[in-house]
């Protein structure tokens, strides 16, 4: 059983998820406003979160920013906006999924689980070494040559995506499915501005790369400098 918090400010649809989680053996605790539910997710400390956008007191997505600054707690984002750029700033912002307005308490459930799974696989993870780069996904940090490297969240997984496959050419496509959970295209940009983050923060360019080596026309490959 897992304990989720459900921030929703309409009472009808916060009533029938929180049944319908609770036949599914979820326990469910619930806020209808943005502040109310950062408390509680501070105070009881969920295994996953369940965010409404539409709150009347905070715009979801700055919630989920100061969740952010706060927690790694799982987020399922619940939207009626499905905009891909809409989409793109949610995960980039720290989401771990979203649903679009409207859907089910089956298919919440379901949602759930996976991302609870993945975040068990994540947390099982050992720390990954490449040359002189650490990342440790146990305790979300990262190193270069011993120095702490100071990463957004997204930044982390991308560097911590490619750091687990040491060598190998990753696609954008494949970054975007994985790192950013996006299954369709047309969102590259994001993928090249985290990179280009990534790179500064690492110390290196494109045109003078050390571990990020572009494969031109193909994607990304981390490896340890020669």
């Amino acid at each position: 059983m897992s304990n989720v918090l459900l921030i929703e400010d309409d009472a009808a649809i916060r009533a029938s998820l929180t049944r319908g989680l609770r036949e599914r053996g979820h326990a469910v605790s619930s806020a209808s406003a943005a502040l109310d539910g950062l408390r509680l997710a501070v105070e009881e400390r969920p295994d996953l979160i369940v965010l409404d956008l539409g709150l009347p007191d905070m715009d979801g997505l700055d919630l989920l920013r100061m969740l952010r600054a706060v927690s790694r707690i799982p987020v399922i984002v619940a939207t009626a906006r499905d905009g891909e750029a809409e989409m793109v700033t949610l995960l980039d912002a720290g989401a771990d999924d979203y649903v679009i307005k409207p859907f089910g308490s089956t298919q919440l459930d379901a949602r759930i689980r996976a991302v609870l799974r993945r975040a068990g696989e994540s947390r099982a993870d050992s720390s990954v070494t490449v040359g002189g780069l650490r990342v440790d996904p146990r305790t979300r940090e990262a190193t270069l040559d011993g120095v702490p490297l100071d990463l957004s969240p997204k930044e982390f997984d991308l560097l911590h995506y490619l750091a687990a496959r040491p060598g190998e050419v990753i696609t954008k496509r494949e970054l975007l499915t994985h790192v950013w959970q996006i299954p369709y295209g047309g969102a590259d940009k994001t993928v090249d501005v985290h990179l280009s983050w990534l790179r500064r923060k690492m110390g290196e360019t494109s045109s003078d790369p050390r571990y990020l080596q572009t494969v031109r026309g193909v994607g990304i490959r981390l490896a340890a400098p020669a």
